[in-house]
């Protein structure tokens, strides 16, 4: 049931299933990482199968694609080979179910899916009845200070895709953003979680219309169109966050302990980056906050963003975890261009890291060389532990 307040974990990781990770080394606080070791991890990660596509690749492959149709198809789809085969991504024509079936919105079992689908959307629908169509003399102080707040950032959400710029979608973002609000008031409504709920948009849209969905008038779409879209959006979200609310409870300690954990890790990946940054004066918080915050839809076009949560839906309770090396990955890539810059165009750059061009390609490298740390010192003795 929906609370009527308005106020306003990490570990080891777990194996993607199907994926052989890389052997791992002893490797001590003292010790750093070798060419040689990296290359060895890539080479065991590429080798295995249902892991990230190799570089070049930019779609996934067509018997990869006709394994991810067959256990959709079945009667109780098979998560763990879901997760596998999504890890590496999801061709747009089933993303939207398996992200209802990964995130847990969904059941497994096909009879069951049809009910579940109208009872959560119903459920949403009274929430929005209940909570967000009423007056505003029945808010409390807190729930109009949030009402408000939401009202002036949905406008600033995604500034570079005119879908969300449309009024049908405004308004849309608004109810999804102060529903989840109320029903969440460990944290109520916090900036950035509007970002968040964008690309679970973009997909149930995708899903439903035809042609480009970048392209298309939202107010020719019926209430009861947007009205599940909204639905599937907001159950979406809430099993995302889930794992992840703490970044944005009382002064968001899970995205503390995040960045402390990413200059970790780049002190052990990349030392001559880690010292530039130290002798710039420059703190990780400064500019890996919004990476956090965000988890990089600030840093990535859309289209790629929805490809990257395909690896973190697909990779389930361990996203966080994964977030963290894919952040460190996305530093390095840029390691030797920023030990040139000094301070105010350190931050210049890493408040817009130069990723306009990327495509899957890029992606897939990211996601693949952060895969390969992650297995090689998530589990190593005495430190990097969240």
């Amino acid at each position: 049931m929906f609370g009527r307040s308005g106020k306003g974990k990490g570990g080891s990781p777990a194996a993607v299933p199907g994926i052989v990770k890389p052997t791992r080394q002893r490797i001590t606080a003292q010790d750093s990482i070798s060419s040689k070791q990296v290359a060895n991890g890539a080479d065991a990660l590429q080798a295995a199968p249902g892991t990230p596509p190799a570089s070049g690749s930019s779609t996934p492959s067509t018997s990869r694609a006709e394994r991810l149709a067959r256990v959709l198809e079945a009667e109780t789809v098979d998560i763990g080979e879901l997760r596998k085969i999504g890890w590496s991504g999801i061709p747009h024509e089933h993303r939207a179910l398996a992200w209802r079936l990964l995130l847990g919105y969904l059941p497994a079992n096909r009879e069951r899916r049809a009910a579940t689908l109208e009872r959560k959307r119903r459920e949403y629908r009274d929430a929005v009845a209940r909570y967000f169509d009423v007056n505003d003399d029945m808010r409390s102080d807190e729930e109009m200070h949030m009402k408000r707040q939401i009202a002036v950032d949905v406008p600033r959400t995604c500034p570079d895709v005119p879908l969300f710029h449309q009024s049908a979608m405004q308004q849309a973002l608004e109810r999804v953003l102060y529903v989840w609000s109320i029903r969440h008031p460990a944290s109520g409504y916090v900036q950035g979680i509007n970002d968040l709920i964008t690309p679970f948009m973009f997909v149930f849209l995708d899903e439903r219309v035809t042609g480009d969905v970048l392209a298309i008038d939202t107010s020719t779409l019926s209430a009861d169109f947007i009205s599940d879209v909204e639905a599937d959006t907001f159950w979406c979200t809430t099993a995302l966050l889930q794992g992840i609310q703490d970044n944005y409870t009382f002064a968001q300690p899970g995205i503390q302990r995040n960045v402390f954990k990413l200059k970790e890790i780049v002190h052990r990946i990349d030392a001559e980056l880690y010292g530039h940054l130290e002798e710039q004066g420059l703190e990780f918080i400064q500019f890996a906050f919004r990476w956090m915050n965000c988890l990089l839809m600030r840093e990535l076009r859309l289209e790629l963003v929805v490809r990257l949560w395909d690896t973190y839906i697909a990779e389930g309770a361990n996203m966080r975890v994964l977030h963290v090396y894919t952040c460190a990955a996305l530093l390095s890539r840029f390691s030797r261009r920023l030990q040139s810059l000094e301070f105010q165009d350190l931050v210049m750059m890493l408040q817009h890291l130069p990723t306009q061009d990327w495509g899957e390609r890029e992606l897939s490298e990211l996601l693949s060389q952060a895969f390969v740390w992650m297995s090689m010192f998530e589990n190593a003795q005495n430190h990097l532990q969240l």
